[in-house]
Order: C-alpha cells, then structure tokens, then sequence
C-alpha cells in the first residue's frame, strides 16, 4: 500500500497548503474553501478519468472546461455536500457523441476521489457538445 502525505501549515490567514509558487490559502475569503476544494478534486478527477475513456474509446474530442454545481445539506449543522453535479463542455463529432455520453457511466467506477466520497453524496455526470 502506497502512503501520500500532504502538509497543510498554519498561515496569518488560514490553512495554507505550501506550493513552490506560493501557498493556497485554504479559506473561501482568501481563496478557496476545504469544501470548495473537494468538490473542484470531484471534477478535475471526473475529467481526466472521462478523457482516459474518451482515448481508450478513440474518441477525438477537445475538452473546453468543466462546471461544477453543488448543494450542501442545511438541514445537517455542519452543512455537508448533499450533492454534486459535474457538466462537462466538449467538442465532439456528432457520429461519435452517443458513445461519449455513455462513457459517463464510467467515470465513478473509475474515479479515485468519487469512490472516497460518502456514499450518501449524490453525483451526477453530464456532457454538453459544443
């Protein structure tokens, strides 16, 4: 079993994660918050696991970006993520389409940060051909 470390440090305005570049602050007023974070690992994990299937399906796409939409639970105190929504905006040819929508199903089968998540949160997968 492999074992990954990350050290967070405390900065004069929060939680600082330490990059060569400067440290991310990890406060929503200075940056973004730990659960902001989270779900940002939810999509960029679900993007690069649909772009493996779109290459192991052969699949010429160009990937545009990614929106992520969230709910949190507010009938909990601590308010934690209900659920996540992950639209994905590519080019692909109109012929080739139907077999990148169902390699949507795919995704959290394969993706290490949704399978980590409590199974309760709820995540949806679209794409958006453009």
């Amino acid at each position: 079993m492999t074992m990954d470390k990350i050290k967070l440090v405390q900065g004069t305005k929060g939680m600082e994660l330490p990059l060569d570049t400067g440290n991310w602050v990890m406060l929503r007023e200075e940056g973004y918050s730990p659960v902001q974070s989270l779900v940002a690992a939810v999509g960029a994990c679900g993007a690069y696991v649909f772009q493996s299937i779109l290459d192991s399906s052969r699949i010429d796409y160009t990937f545009k970006d990614v929106e992520i939409n969230y709910e949190r639970d507010e009938a909990i105190k601590s308010e934690p993520v209900k659920s996540i929504e992950i639209n994905f905006y590519l080019s692909v040819l109109e012929k080739d389409q139907g077999r990148a929508e169902r390699g949507l199903k795919l995704i959290g089968k394969h993706c290490p940060v949704m399978q980590s998540l409590d199974p309760k949160i709820e995540v949806i997968e679209k794409v958006h051909f453009i």
